[in-house]
């Protein structure tokens, strides 16, 4: 079950909420109780909207059907207006305080360039237990760097690529990753996994499952 959410914070972020728990539902939920829905929750950071990403991107919804098929639940959200990425960078912190609010373990997923922000949004402090980046954008910006994110992330960061990807400059985030001991994934596709989006969900719903301690 689905129902929308606006997350607080001064600019029109619209998320999705996949819910793994459909008994929970009932005409008098309310979605600021988490104890109705379980304790842990991923957020998903959707690719570059300038192309056209957005929550209801393919990979995103793989990766909350395979956490609720798991029991965790899921935050799908999009980005507010451009910003060259540091509106999105904070977009990402507040849906993240958002599901921190509400449940007591939070992981944090992005694809493209939502991994880029998953990274740096963790890197300035995400209130998170662990990090997933698919395919990530390597450096946005001087001051936005998925690559040197790394050196102040404190939670475990799985780092999925797609060896064909010509795409996203994924290459020095995967070295990074390797350098800090972080998982790795490798995949034989491109930068949209057209055809293995449920293989590289459940990689990416494994890790953060473990790593949110859900049995």
């Amino acid at each position: 079950m689905t129902e929308t959410i606006l997350v607080p914070g001064g600019r029109d972020v619209r998320a999705t909420l996949d819910r793994a728990r459909g008994d929970a539902a009932d005409d008098t939920d309310d979605t600021d109780d988490a104890a109705a829905r379980g304790d842990a929750i991923v957020v998903a950071c959707p690719p570059h909207p300038q192309h056209q990403g957005h929550r209801g991107d393919a990979r995103l919804v793989a990766v909350g059907d395979a956490l609720a098929a798991r029991g965790v639940d899921c935050l799908r959200f999009d980005y507010g207006p451009w910003d060259e990425g540091y509106g999105e960078r904070a977009d990402t912190l507040r849906a993240v305080e958002w599901a921190a609010e509400r449940y007591n373990r939070v992981g944090l997923f992005g694809f493209s360039f939502g991994g880029a922000m998953a990274l740096l949004a963790a890197a300035e402090g995400a209130a998170v237990d662990a990090v997933s980046a698919l395919a990530p954008a390597g450096r946005l910006a001087d001051d936005l760097d998925a690559v040197a994110a790394f050196d102040r992330i404190p939670v475990p960061v799985q780092v999925v690529y797609g060896t064909r990807d010509d795409v996203a400059d994924w290459e020095p985030v995967v070295e990074r990753a390797r350098e800090y001991h972080q998982p790795v994934v490798e995949f034989a596709a491109d930068h949209f996994f057209i055809g293995q989006e449920d293989k590289v969900a459940a990689a990416v719903a494994d890790f953060l499952v473990s790593n949110l301690g859900v049995e």
